[in-house]
């Protein structure tokens, strides 16, 4: 079983990295890892290296999460994409790849806090959806393969 799993070093990634592990491990599956760094709108010499600092960023989350995948012995492999995450993300399932299943965790601001970090998270998030969509969202309407969206804890 081929599986793409979303992947940006975040904790709600590296929670559902293992919750794939843990939930698919019996059907021995090839995990793919993609991550994407955003490219930014306005190429100022700040911001390119903001976006450098992002990619670096994003590929030492890969060669951690390779490492995990290496321990938990499921076989495994990466892919950095600059972009869009939405789009680039379908371009990954519809034209590299074609996985078995798309897995994504939905995305959280939430620092683990109290009620207010909540309610600030749920606000932002819903700001978010009104304003850009959420990637989640595009992806459930767009992909064609299954999409596990794993809840944050």
């Amino acid at each position: 079983m081929k599986i793409m799993l979303a992947y940006d070093g975040s904790r709600n990634a590296r929670l559902a990295l293992a919750q794939t592990i843990t939930m698919f491990r019996e059907l021995r599956p090839h995990l793919i890892l993609v991550a994407v760094a955003e490219n930014p709108r306005d190429i100022t010499s700040g911001n390119e290296d903001l976006f450098q600092q992002e990619v670096d960023e994003l590929k030492q989350h890969l060669r951690e999460a390779l490492a995990v995948c290496e321990k938990e012995e499921v076989t495994c492999e990466s892919l950095m994409l600059e972009g869009d995450p939405r789009k680039m993300l379908l371009y990954a399932t519809e034209k590299k790849f074609q996985p078995d299943m798309l897995v994504i965790a939905r995305h959280s601001h939430e620092p683990d806090g109290g009620f207010i970090a909540r309610s600030l998270t749920y606000f932002v998030d819903e700001l978010d959806y009104m304003t850009f969509g959420s990637v989640s969202s595009f992806l459930a309407r767009r992909v064609q393969c299954p999409l596990l969206i794993l809840p944050s804890r």
